[in-house]
């Protein structure tokens, strides 16, 4: 018991960031001028914009470990490319649905907006999603287990 409490405590959450080039990942800059401190368990991927994130990445990233995983784009009616990141709320609204269906938890997936003047908000939402992910534990409802046969579910 103690030992599983040590483990736990021990445990850090691995986010994946996926954000758009043009605001989110100006403003993850702007945070990191500003010296302004957020957690660092976030690791970015830039993106030309989110409206161009294919769902399966996020899929993909819980599968392969990654216990949160967070979209960030452009404010509305300030998309460098018009509607990408209207068209990506629409896509992380269908994949949240469907991954609550397969029984993900539905804080380990985050959409929001964060532009390139806004620093400090580029922070408190990595701050808000790694503390989400935190009281959630470790992902373990899609990650692959390596050299485990399959088996069907009936």
């Amino acid at each position: 018991m103690a030992e599983a409490a040590v483990a736990t405590e021990a445990w850090e959450p691995k986010i994946l960031a996926i954000v758009c080039t043009w605001c989110t990942y100006a403003g993850a800059d702007l945070a990191g001028i500003s010296r302004i401190q957020y957690p660092p368990n976030v690791r970015i991927v830039r993106v030309p914009c989110t409206g161009r994130i294919n769902p399966f990445y996020v899929v993909k990233a819980l599968q392969e470990g990654a216990d949160g995983v967070l979209i960030s784009g452009c404010h509305p009616g300030e998309c460098h490319y018009l509607t990408g990141n209207l068209s990506a709320r629409r896509k992380f609204a269908l994949l949240k649905s469907f991954l609550e269906y397969v029984g993900v938890e539905a804080d380990r997936t985050t959409f929001t907006w964060v532009s390139a003047s806004e620093g400090d908000r580029f922070a408190q939402v990595i701050r808000g999603v790694t503390d989400k992910v935190k009281k959630l534990g470790p992902g373990t409802r899609l990650v692959k287990q390596v050299g485990e046969p399959v088996t069907a579910v009936v």
